[in-house]
């Protein structure tokens, strides 16, 4: 009898035992952080970063097309950037103080990526008046830029103003894009296949800068498909 006990009682045990490892196992799966990068939408953002026009807007925001010129001097649109993800930023060629950081930073991420041409980098001038093709072309060659795989933009001073703030949320700043405004921010902002935001991150921080590259790969890895 008492032989009989103790194999119930190990029965039992081992029976407990495997519930508990099971129930861990569930409760690690429901509770673990998830690796997916969250969809940024207006409402969701800190509000200084966006355009009154864009307050209180449902649905989900896209980044919207655009007209600039490249540094080779050809238009440039989001037909061009295809199925790419895009990491976007806002600099000028003669300032002195972030943007050379910055520009630092993105030769990081296009080394960290350039055998994938699945990423496409975009910088963006924010003094398009002197920034010309040439000048755009020259900075790109110092940067060691490849063409396939970073676009320095220029153009129409509204529009990329409107991009910055109406678009990507990269500045606080109000304006119209006029000539006394200025916009001028440390933002690198990672936008999916279907022109959503996933990710903002500070250009001059060599550490969130590295954050973004690894959320670059997990953004690969969803293979999501553009609408």
């Amino acid at each position: 009898m008492a032989k009989n006990g103790s194999n119930a009682f190990g029965l039992r045990l081992i029976l407990f035992v495997g519930i508990v490892l099971v129930a861990t196992v569930i409760g690690y799966f429901i509770i673990r952080p998830s690796d997916k990068l969250p969809i940024y939408h207006p409402a969701q953002l800190d509000q200084r970063l966006v355009d009154p026009s864009l307050k209180g807007a449902k649905g989900e925001h896209r980044i919207n097309d655009f007209h600039l010129t490249d540094q080779f001097g050809g238009n440039f649109t989001l037909n061009d950037v295809g199925h790419r993800i895009i990491v976007a930023d806002f600099f000028f060629t003669t300032c002195a103080t972030i943007c050379p950081k910055m520009t630092t930073q993105m030769e990081r991420v296009q080394e960290a990526y350039k055998d994938d041409p699945r990423l496409l980098l975009l910088s963006h001038s924010v003094t398009p008046e002197m920034d010309s093709v040439p000048v755009l072309a020259a900075y790109a060659e110092l940067h060691n830029a490849d063409p396939d795989r970073w676009r320095f933009l220029t153009g129409d001073r509204k529009q990329i103003y409107a991009l910055a703030r109406k678009s990507y949320f990269a500045a606080m700043d109000e304006g119209d894009g006029g000539p006394d405004d200025f916009v001028h921010t440390e933002n690198f902002v990672l936008v999916d296949p279907q022109r959503r935001i996933r990710g903002f991150y500070d250009g001059t921080n060599a550490t969130d800068v590295e954050r973004l590259i690894g959320d670059i790969g997990k953004l690969l890895e969803e293979k999501v498909e553009p609408e």
